[in-house]
């Protein structure tokens, strides 16, 4: 069965605009250590270089098994997505306040995927708010 691994911190710290679904560029290493588990978000960003999109600060722990061939945990991994796409993600970078988030990372087929989206970051009266209405939604549902 895939894993699934998923940034809960970005729902709650970010307004999730529009998703993208990305290809990512693993070593074999990472892919082996992806499907022992352990990948955390809590860093993890994507950045626009040039023509590229590069996701930054995702970490994939170190594989054992491997041998002088590991990977560098936090290293800086290259998304795969059309030109139209980063077009997309170029204009909607230039409106100010939004930035690009990583939200999940799973495998669909024989690829891993990140789903990444363009975000707006919650200011703490728009978390407390959305705090308010999810605890309404679990009290309505127990009914």
């Amino acid at each position: 069965m895939p894993r699934v691994y998923t940034n809960r911190r970005a729902h709650h710290e970010y307004e999730l605009l529009e998703r993208f679904e990305a290809g990512i560029e693993l070593t074999g290493s990472e892919v082996k250590s992806v499907r022992t588990g352990g990948v955390d978000f809590r860093d993890a960003f994507a950045r626009l270089n040039g023509q590229n999109v590069d996701l930054e600060g995702l970490y994939i722990p170190v594989y054992k098994e491997a041998t002088y061939n590991n990977h560098e945990p936090r290293r800086t991994r290259r998304l795969l997505l059309h030109r139209e796409e980063i077009g997309k993600l170029k204009r909607g970078l230039e409106q100010k306040g939004l930035t690009l988030v990583p939200t999940r990372l799973y495998q669909k087929g024989r690829y891993f995927k990140v789903e990444i989206a363009l975000a707006r970051g919650k200011k703490l009266h728009d978390k407390r708010r959305a705090e308010a209405e999810k605890t309404v939604r679990r009290e309505l549902r127990e009914l």
